[in-house]
């Protein structure tokens, strides 16, 4: 550049985070239902979510809607590939698929799926700060702006019964949810759910998260939660699946580079 040539300022410039564009068919769209699923399982494997036999994560099919694809019984969260996933129906049957399943995954997610239509995905693991929390059988206080995601949006089931093992149990599971994003099922654990898979999927990951904080946080000493307008406000802003969604997708990006087996 010559010396006396004035130096021009570059123009400022706009970017935002574009939604997902809709599936060219039922094809692609199970295939991306099915590697966010699998991308789920290798993330929770990473976060230590999985607990033996315990912990379903499931994706409702794109063409068959009272369908939906499950992770296989006894086979760890962080081994599981695309090509591992089940797909049964409301009443059990494994339609792809030889392995068993989870029966109480299926006696929740088969309740869940059929009273939301809305909801594309549902996760429930045993997480060792959701089961924490969940003790407390109280819903989580609005203490920072992460946990505003689930003010009004989240439920609690209790008391506590057993193994959802009972058709009854699972209706009564998913009334309590009713339109929430997500439930503390008292003396269990967490479970999430979202019009996609990367939404349900984050809200687990980012609930547990809240749960954590809040146990640091009373421990301590006394909390000061966020006044109830302002945690309102923070929700709408931070509480949407859409929200959800682009949170997961760094996430996405991290877990395929590093293992890039899942999607096989």
């Amino acid at each position: 550049m010559n010396a006396l040539s004035p130096v021009t300022a570059p123009k400022a410039r706009s970017f935002r985070l574009e939604p997902r564009q809709p599936a060219a068919s039922h094809e692609e769209e199970r295939l991306h239902r099915k590697q966010r699923l699998a991308a789920t399982f290798r993330l929770f494997g990473r976060y230590g979510f999985d607990q033996g036999l315990a912990g379903h994560v499931t994706a409702r099919d794109p063409e068959f809607p009272e369908q939906y694809w499950i992770n296989p019984l006894g086979v760890h969260f962080s081994q599981i590939r695309t090509s591992d996933l089940q797909l049964v129906d409301h009443d059990g049957n494994i339609l792809i698929g030889n392995r068993p399943i989870n029966t109480a995954g299926f006696t929740i997610h088969s309740a869940l799926h059929k009273a939301r239509p809305d909801v594309i995905a549902a996760a429930h693991t045993h997480s060792t700060y959701g089961k924490a929390f969940s003790a407390l059988g109280t819903p989580l206080l609005p203490l920072t702006q992460d946990s505003c995601a689930f003010y009004e949006s989240h439920s609690v089931f209790d008391p506590f019964s057993g193994v959802v093992l009972d058709d009854s149990e699972g209706e009564r599971l998913a009334k309590t949810l009713g339109s929430h994003k997500a439930i503390i099922l008292q003396n269990h654990g967490l479970l999430t759910v979202g019009d996609s898979v990367e939404a349900a999927a984050w809200w687990f990951i980012t609930m547990d998260n809240a749960a954590h904080a809040q146990l640091l946080a009373q421990a301590a000493g006394p909390v000061k939660p966020i006044a109830p307008d302002i945690a309102r406000k923070t929700a709408a802003q931070v509480g949407t699946d859409l929200g959800g969604y682009f949170s997961f997708q760094p996430l996405w990006d991290w877990i395929v580079a590093q293992e890039p087996d899942l999607l096989d």
